[in-house]
Formats: structure tokens, C-alpha cells, sequence
């Protein structure tokens, strides 16, 4: 049995479903978001209008089918807050989504006048970091990224609040496209190993496929064996629960991830395009938009929340708990203790 801290033990359960399997949908992107409306609208700089009503509409329509929301701070959380049902878990973005490039690789900071105690003020519960990482990098380069996630984890210790790691390998400058997907599997399992210490504080990870995440194999089929094989050692290096994003696969490719990964113990899903990406591309028709989203992208969140509920791991389950978890100080000085535990 384990114990966690008051604050992240309640903010796991509140990114769940009752059952303890996360549904959740993120509507935090930025570049994916804010370059094809510019482009559509045939301007440089995508109208904040624009952005801010898309991703009001996704969680209109969307939000009350997950049992999380991902919302960023500037655009999705004013827009959406209103919309989203309170019963509904709130995850926010921290991560500036404009990285410092280099030619030895990416560093990422935190968005401007934007911090972990503000998320925990706003009602959050909880942060969702996202670092850029190649574990191939320069050691300059990996240093900071891995610094930066420490303070970020050390900053949630002291809010008492969840701290759920996104990990995404990218091309390096000058770097062929194709020698990252040739060695996605390497490159994305050392990177889960690099941020597996407990001093990085994460209580969930997101993690991109270990196979690639378009043309996957039939989870029933002969080419499975391989694939599940790097999912099943995903899910063994992996020290806490972890869920999976789409990394903008399709549909069909993203459900049959789903099964891999569940399979490997993981205990849901959050993504974004593979659930509204259809309906986005409609833009700037928003009836026919809002259409999309009220029928395919919600019988696409059915579907998956079904295969969630049949094969997902909750969470309370996840091997790192030794055979249970439950919350941190309790009894008659709970107040003192509590206090004494965050110090």
C-alpha cells in the first residue's frame, strides 16, 4: 500500500471516471490549431476569435462524454471554462508552446506569466507539462529539459498538485524526418527511462506510441506480436500510471494504439486530433463544424471510452502502488501533518 499527498491522491480521482480509467480530451494545442486557421483566413496571425471559438465548440460538444479536460491558459480556459461541465476534471498546459531552438536541440519553458501555483488558484487538478526530448541530444540540451521538469515537479509538490509528464521525440536540425520514425521505438523508451527517477515528481505520464502511429498493425493480427511487444516494455519501464496520446493519428490507428497500450497496463487515453480533427478540418464552416462534432466526434469518444472500460488498468491498480493507494495524513491531526508533510 502507498500513500499520496491529499492533493494529487484527489486529483487523480478527479481526472477519472468513477471506475478510475482516464477519458480525457485535450483541447491545449496551439501551433495545430492557430496555423491552419491562419491559413484559411489567408492572414499571418491567427484571429484570436477564431482559436478560442474552435476550441469552445470541441468542448461544448466534447467535454461532457470525458473525464478530463486539457485546456491552455490564453486561449482554451477563458473560452471554455463556461462550457465545461464543473463535473469534469481540469488539466492545464504549462509548456510555452514556442521552444528555444538550437542546432543541438529544443528547450522548453514555461508560458510567460504563467506558473503551477496559478493553475492550482484557477481550479486546477492538474498541471500538464510538456517536454521536447531526444535522449540522443546534446548533454546541454538534456540537462536543461530534465532540470526544468524537476522544478516543475518540485513546484507541484509544494501546491499539492498532479503533475502528468508529456514526452514527444522530434526531428533535430538538419536531422532527416525519417531516421527519428526508423528509430521511434529506441528513442522514445529511453526517454521514458530518462524521466523514470522519482525526483522528476510525475504521478502520470502521456506517452507517445513506441511503434509508429499511423498504418498499425491489427491489435488481432499477425504483425501484432512486435508491436506489443515494445508497448509491453513501455508499460514496464513506465514507474507510475500513464495514459496515451494520438500524436494526430486517425481514428482507426489511434483506437487499435488503444488496444496495445491497454494491454500494457495503461490506464487511458488523452488526445485531441484523433477525436476532433475531422470536425476541424470544416473550419472556418462552423455549422458544419459543430455537425461533426455532435455526431462522428462524439460517437468516436463512445467508442473509445468502451475499449477504455473493457481493457484500461485503473489507475488505483498501476503495479507502483504495491497493492493500493490511498490518501496521505489522515486522523485527528491531519492539519499538523499535512502542514509538517508539504515543508
Amino acid at each position: 500500500m502507498q500513500h499520496l499527498q491529499p492533493g494529487k491522491w484527489w486529483g487523480m480521482r478527479r481526472l477519472a471516471d468513477a471506475g478510475g480509467r482516464w477519458k480525457m480530451i485535450a483541447i491545449d494545442q496551439r501551433t495545430p490549431l492557430m496555423q491552419p486557421i491562419a491559413e484559411r483566413r489567408g492572414v499571418a496571425e491567427a484571429p484570436y476569435e477564431d482559436v478560442a471559438r474552435v476550441k469552445a465548440a470541441v468542448t461544448r460538444h466534447l467535454a461532457p462524454n470525458a473525464s478530463a479536460m486539457l485546456l491552455d491558459p490564453n486561449y482554451a480556459y477563458p473560452a471554455c471554462i463556461g462550457v465545461m461541465p464543473p463535473s469534469v476534471g481540469l488539466c492545464l498546459s504549462l509548456e510555452h508552446h514556442v521552444t528555444q531552438n538550437s542546432p543541438q536541440g529544443r528547450r522548453t519553458e514555461c508560458i510567460p506569466h504563467w506558473s503551477v501555483e496559478k493553475i492550482r488558484r484557477i481550479g486546477g487538478d492538474a498541471v500538464k507539462f510538456l517536454a521536447w526530448y531526444r535522449p540522443d541530444a546534446d548533454p546541454a540540451v538534456r540537462a536543461h529539459q530534465q532540470a526544468v521538469v524537476r522544478q516543475v515537479g518540485e513546484a507541484c509538490r509544494q501546491h499539492d498538485i498532479v503533475l502528468l509528464l508529456e514526452l514527444l521525440i522530434y526531428p533535430l536540425p538538419g536531422e532527416d524526418p525519417a531516421y527519428v520514425q526508423q528509430n521511434r521505438a529506441r528513442l522514445v523508451l529511453d526517454s521514458v527511462r530518462d524521466f523514470a527517477s522519482p525526483e522528476f515528481g510525475v504521478d502520470i505520464y502521456k506517452l507517445e506510441p513506441p511503434a509508429a502511429h499511423t498504418g498499425v498493425p491489427d491489435p488481432h493480427g499477425p504483425q501484432a506480436a512486435a508491436v506489443q511487444a515494445l508497448f509491453d516494455e513501455m508499460g514496464a519501464i513506465t514507474p507510475k500510471p500513464w495514459v496515451v496520446l494520438s500524436a494526430g493519428a486517425g481514428p482507426e490507428d489511434f483506437a487499435r494504439t488503444l488496444t496495445y497500450a491497454y494491454r500494457a497496463q495503461a490506464s487511458g487515453y488523452l488526445c485531441g486530433r484523433a477525436i476532433w480533427q475531422s470536425a476541424f478540418e470544416h473550419f472556418p464552416d462552423y455549422a458544419q463544424m459543430e455537425a461533426v462534432l455532435a455526431k462522428d466526434a462524439r460517437r468516436y469518444v463512445a467508442e473509445l471510452n468502451a475499449l477504455t472500460d473493457q481493457l484500461a488498468l485503473p489507475w488505483q491498480q498501476h503495479p507502483c502502488w504495491q497493492g493500493g493507494v490511498a490518501m496521505a495524513e489522515q486522523g485527528p491531526a491531519f492539519a499538523q501533518a499535512y502542514t509538517e508533510a508539504l515543508a
